[in-house]
């Protein structure tokens, strides 16, 4: 007789992309769903409905994704590609994130141009925006979930990034400074409590 727990139900077997095809279009779906916040929709896309990720993996992957140059969700399609087909896997990744949106731009570009000074329009850009925000907050709390497991624990994950928010956002620092100095911190301090 199994005796599960309740959090046994949450824990569910990981998948992976099916071909290249697969890795394509699921990144081009998921380009197409990204106006500003994609962090939220990558997560829920990656690690919810297609779970080729686990919470923890994706926080791992995302960290990597934002401390290279290049858009974060770029990234992480390169990563996720790369980790389940080799240099074919990103390529078709990366392809899937910027083809379709890349051409659907260009062709929003010629039909915004003449409207971008009218007042309605100014207006909705700027409402895209505080929901693209929300969308990234509400991520940011689903996503703390992860921080369970850090070797760092939550308290500490949640100084570090308490710290990074108020030099960046109160204290306007280049984001570089923050990043190097509590990223070097964090793994320095990471590596001492890994180290056996």
């Amino acid at each position: 007789m199994t005796i599960h727990n309740a959090r046994d139900e949450d824990i569910q077997p990981k998948t992976g992309p099916r071909s290249l095809a697969d890795l394509f279009f699921s990144f081009t779906l998921l380009a197409l769903q990204g106006f500003g916040g994609v962090l939220a929709i990558v997560q829920r896309e990656l690690v919810e409905k297609k779970k080729w990720l686990t919470p923890e993996e994706f926080v791992e992957d995302w960290a990597v994704a934002q401390i290279m140059p290049g858009p974060n969700v770029v990234n992480m399609s390169i990563i996720v590609g790369g980790r389940h087909f080799g240099l074919a896997g990103a390529m078709a990744a990366l392809g899937g994130m910027l083809l379709l949106p890349l051409l659907l731009i260009l062709t929003i570009a010629i039909i915004y141009a003449p409207f971008a000074h009218y007042p309605p329009v100014v207006d909705a850009l700027r409402a895209m925006g505080a929901v693209a925000a929300g969308l990234i907050l509400a991520t940011g709390v689903k996503l703390a979930r992860g921080l369970k497991k850090n070797p760092l624990g939550p308290r500490l994950c949640l100084l570090l990034g308490a710290l990074c928010f108020i030099g960046v956002a109160l204290l306007r620092l280049p984001l570089v400074y923050p990043l190097f100095g509590l990223g070097l911190v964090g793994c320095i301090l990471a590596y001492r409590k890994l180290a056996p």
